[in-house]
């Protein structure tokens, strides 16, 4: 069996926002050798979570595996890993930008997530925060989402069914479909 010279590791870090957390969590990741290929933060209230996805050869591996938990203590972070591998994915030369703003009631994202929910599609990133609409001191659930798809010939007909979802949920929304150029010109569109 041939040696996997890179190795890849995901982990969560979950705990109360303070300053220099996040600094002392890469830095730690640093000093075990490994290096960050992705990753997210996200404020969610008093808290706050990090998402990285790391590499490594398996000496720097073991040792941020078997260091972390105890660093984890120290900071009292709840922290998650996980093992992965590089992922490449299929070709999807079609990218939508999508954004919404519409009063908040519960299953909205759900709606707008299902309506991208196919086999040929991958929703890559999806950003949502709800705040009071100054304008109508109401609730105001606000989405953002990046899709990539294979779908290069129904650009219109899920244009049209975002719409129509907007329409009836009495919500704004904008939607940005890319077709990769090269794509465009194999297939004659």
């Amino acid at each position: 069996m041939p040696q996997q010279s890179e190795y890849y590791l995901v982990i969560t870090a979950l705990g109360t926002d303070r300053p220099g957390i996040v600094n002392t969590i890469t830095r730690h990741v640093s000093s075990c050798g490994c290096n960050i290929e992705d990753s997210r933060l996200a404020l969610l209230g008093e808290e706050f979570t990090f998402i990285m996805l790391l590499s490594g050869g398996w000496s720097a591996m073991m040792l941020l595996e078997s260091t972390l938990p105890q660093k984890g203590m120290e900071l009292d972070l709840l922290i998650v890993m996980k093992r992965t591998t590089q992922h490449e994915r299929p070709p999807m030369p079609v990218t939508m930008w999508v954004k919404v703003e519409v009063k908040d009631s519960p299953h909205l994202i759900e709606r707008f997530t299902n309506l991208f929910d196919t086999e040929e599609t991958s929703i890559a990133e999806l950003t949502s925060k709800t705040s009071i609409c100054e304008i109508f001191q109401q609730p105001t659930l606000y989405i953002e989402m990046t899709i990539h798809s294979t779908l290069t010939d129904s650009k219109q007909i899920v244009e049209q069914d975002f719409y129509r979802l907007c329409t009836e949920l009495n919500a704004q929304g904008s939607i940005s479909i890319i077709i990769n150029p090269q794509h465009e010109e194999k297939d004659g569109n």
